[in-house]
């Protein structure tokens, strides 16, 4: 997605070669939103947008990030019958993303060709190119994981509008706390009828059952989760708690 910066992006800009304690209220309402994902209904595999802050303030935890989030891609490997694109920003205006990918494999190759680079956030490039993507085939959820905001929020909130009146739903996982960050996506989550949970180093395996949870569900539905509670799946057994 390279450009001039009014630029919105489109799909040629996007394209790379074949290339984390919340408190216990905030995971359930994590839980709650996340159950919104259910299973499709007309035969199609569901696609979900994986976003990336790559900036230099996510190197402590990047190597971290990037097994849980391999991890989640696994199980949706398991489960078959959903599509992730990886998007990521970092440095000079740079923010990219992956072709539509099933292979769990790949993806983690993927990510682990990611280093992180100095520079802004670009979370505004990532909800136009999700709108985008949208146009040529439905997108079930994004998720998104950073931990800074340095754009203009309402900008943020419009664009945040567009992809909920597109029924495209979006996961906010934030690591630490900074209340400028938390404050913008608590609102586009709610704007798109997602959540927002926050996480850290010391929240690793919560997060790891969560993100395991959420792509299960948003691949398999509640068939999915039960067979993911079966093999001792936390996040999946929390999920279905919610659901009763």
């Amino acid at each position: 997605m390279a450009g001039t910066k009014d630029r919105r992006p489109t799909i040629a800009d996007t394209q790379l070669p074949e290339e984390r304690s919340s408190a216990r209220a905030e995971i359930d309402a994590f839980l709650a939103k996340a159950r919104t994902l259910g299973p499709r209904t007309d035969g199609k595999r569901g696609r979900l947008a994986f976003a990336l802050d790559a900036t230099m303030s996510r190197q402590p935890t990047w190597d971290l990030a990037c097994k849980l989030q391999a991890e989640m891609f696994e199980e949706t490997g398991a489960i078959g019958g959903l599509d992730v694109q990886l998007i990521y920003f970092r440095g000079l205006r740079e923010c990219r993303a992956s072709k539509w990918n099933s292979d769990p494999s790949r993806l983690g190759e993927i990510m682990a060709g990611i280093s992180c680079q100095g520079g802004h956030t670009q979370i505004g490039r990532v909800l136009d190119h999700v709108r985008t993507e949208s146009k040529s085939a439905k997108i079930d959820a994004l998720v998104y994981v950073g931990d800074a905001m340095e754009e203009a929020v309402d900008d943020l909130c419009a664009k945040a509008g567009e992809l909920g009146l597109l029924g495209i739903p979006a996961f906010l996982f934030q690591e630490g706390r900074d209340p400028i960050a938390e404050n913008a996506f608590r609102e586009i989550a709610r704007l798109t009828k997602g959540a927002w949970c926050p996480f850290d180093a010391g929240a690793a395996s919560e997060l790891r059952e969560l993100l395991r949870a959420a792509a299960a569900f948003a691949a398999g539905g509640h068939k999915a989760l039960r067979d993911l509670s079966r093999r001792g799946g936390a996040g999946a057994v929390k999920l279905i708690e919610q659901m009763r």
